[in-house]
């Protein structure tokens, strides 16, 4: 069976480094924040470009905390998407306000600025793109309707470390950006964690508060905080992780063109990577009209797949908000229903990939 990710071999190529920054941390005694987690977080900033970043338990944590300091609160409305993990969504109304969906591009997938104007309201208070499958919004429309309109830019970037836009790295573009660490990430953790990056200290000061209860010192609470901390253990291994990340995106890219040759003249579609940005290929999804039945094809093969994401999110029991109904961002609707996920890691070999590849040739064929 050909994975659709395989960390466990990835810690195999890494594990004595691994190995000896968690031991490191569990000699120092900093097991919540620390010394680790302040290293890490000089070190991503870096790697993105700004002055800030603020660790943080969870991609989850990062949106909420990023909202809360940029002022939104109930009664606000952020607009955003919802070809989405429903976290995007769930950290706009954590904070009291709503999300606010436009539809997104049919090649890219991430938001059509066309189509945010039309949905402010003097409620509106953000914006905050999706950088999906690792592939940068087309922020320079997205900042310009904001500065028009005085609103703040946060941007989801769980999907997209080291992803460019014009030369500048996702999450250091907007106001603040929000990545995650779940495991399976581009840089992931072996747990949770997450991280706001920022070039705005007031922004940067509020976050490390928020996350650590409101304290401004020990056991002085300015602020309605919360336990947002990230663990030191995950700062360490995300430190070692982190100095492999740019060879790990390299070989993506290479995974990603390989794929592209594999299936042209298939008849599937493949991803689109705009002129303008660097995609990470967190994800590499193909399109298809028999999207259900090619994934139970490649499964009868050995071939894991994924789909990302088969429900928007305004059409979730859970979210269907503000009488979203079917029909209302076709483009999404039309995304969510094709789109499948193939294996996709920097230790995926060659003969995967054409083994993979074959298999869709087949199916497109009709044959098994």
């Amino acid at each position: 069976m050909i994975p659709f990710v395989d960390l466990k071999t990835q810690y195999g190529s890494i594990k004595d480094e691994i190995n000896e920054a968690v031991l490191r941390t569990l000699d120092s005694g900093q097991f919540v924040l620390g010394s680790e987690v302040a290293a890490f977080e000089k070190e991503f900033a870096a790697f993105c470009g700004t002055k800030h970043a603020v660790a943080v338990n969870s991609g989850t944590s990062a949106l909420h905390l990023a909202l809360l300091a940029a002022g939104i609160g109930p009664g606000d409305e952020v607009i955003t998407v919802s070809f989405t993990f429903v976290a995007t969504a769930a950290a706009v109304l954590y904070t009291g306000a709503a999300p606010v969906f436009v539809d997104i591009d049919p090649l890219s997938y991430t938001m059509d600025a066309s189509g945010i104007e039309q949905k402010i309201t003097k409620r509106t208070k953000a914006i905050l793109p999706v950088h999906i499958h690792g592939q940068p919004a087309d922020m320079a429309p997205i900042l310009a309707v904001a500065k028009r309109h005085g609103l703040i830019v946060i941007e989801d970037a769980a999907q997209a470390h080291g992803a460019e836009y014009k030369g500048k790295r996702a999450g250091g573009i907007g106001d603040m950006g929000c990545f995650s660490f779940y495991p399976g990430k581009n840089l992931g953790a072996y747990g949770e964690g997450g991280i706001v990056v920022t070039d705005n200290p007031a922004h940067d000061r509020t976050i490390r508060m928020l996350r650590d209860w409101g304290q401004a010192e020990k056991y002085h609470h300015v602020l309605r905080g919360f336990n947002y901390r990230m663990e030191g253990i995950q700062g360490a291994i995300l430190r070692v992780k982190l100095r492999y990340l740019e060879k790990w995106t390299a070989l993506r890219k290479e995974h990603a063109a390989r794929y592209g040759r594999l299936l042209a003249g298939t008849g599937v579609g493949t991803p689109a990577a705009a002129p303008s940005t660097e995609h990470v290929y967190h994800v590499y999804a193909i399109r298809s009209a028999d999207r259900d039945v090619l994934q139970k094809h490649l499964q009868e093969n050995q071939v894991q797949t994924n789909i990302h994401y088969p429900i928007p999110v305004h059409l979730q029991e859970a979210y269907r908000i503000n009488g979203y109904r079917e029909g209302d961002l076709p483009v999404t609707e039309l995304v969510a229903r094709e789109t499948l996920s193939l294996p996709m890691y920097p230790e995926l070999s060659p003969e995967q990939q054409a083994f993979v590849a074959e298999k869709i040739i087949s199916f497109q064929k009709g044959g098994k």
